[in-house]
């Protein structure tokens, strides 16, 4: 069995050898029978300058890395003087992404993503997770099966003149209210640097 195997590897090596030797006399034109080289390209485009007037670029607000790191840390400080270390607290920007995230002593892995859920599901649709959890009922497709979303109380949306611009989301309370208590805590210490 082994000598066979090794009469088929030497065989598709010659064949291999046979092959290149094949390419290299096909490749080896003489210059002068080589065709005329084609004519260069013009170059590719590969993306546009766009102007920055208002009917092509949109203005967006979004909470700065100090007040994000300031409203994070209002919000686990609230929980941890309530007894609760083991939450973990996230902003994010209206679109999802994560601006801050802050994981309290013992945190379970849950919460983690629990709080970005609850913050984004608070700044897309502009109204605390809790108010949001009351609109959830039947039994079909609801806004509770969107991807990336947790309609339970926890989520305070951040709003700047009255647009939602980003949420703050806490997650492993006994109780959503826990929750919701510390993230209005990381908003309200937004509110106050803001006066």
């Amino acid at each position: 069995m082994k000598k066979s195997n090794k009469m088929i590897a030497a065989a598709a090596a010659g064949a291999l050898l046979l092959t290149g030797g094949v390419t290299a006399v096909a490749n080896a034109v003489s210059p002068a029978a080589a065709p005329a080289a084609a004519p260069a390209a013009a170059p590719v485009k590969v993306a546009a300058e766009v102007q920055p007037a208002p009917e092509n670029v949109v203005a967006q607000n979004r909470i700065s890395v100090g007040a994000s790191s300031a409203a994070v840390n209002a919000a686990l400080a609230k929980c941890q003087a309530d007894k609760l270390p083991f939450v973990t607290v996230a902003l994010v920007d209206r679109f999802g992404t994560v601006q801050a995230l802050l994981r309290g002593d013992n945190a379970a892995e849950h919460t983690i993503e629990a709080a970005k859920q609850k913050a984004y599901t608070a700044a897309a649709f502009g109204a605390p997770t809790s108010e949001l959890a009351k609109r959830i009922n039947g039994n079909g497709p609801s806004i509770a099966d969107l991807p990336g979303t947790l309609f339970l109380a926890g989520g305070v949306p951040l709003k700047v003149n009255g647009v939602s611009v980003a949420g703050i989301g806490v997650g492993g309370a006994p109780d959503g209210a826990l929750d919701e208590a510390c993230a209005t805590a990381g908003a309200d210490a937004l509110a106050v640097a803001a006066k």
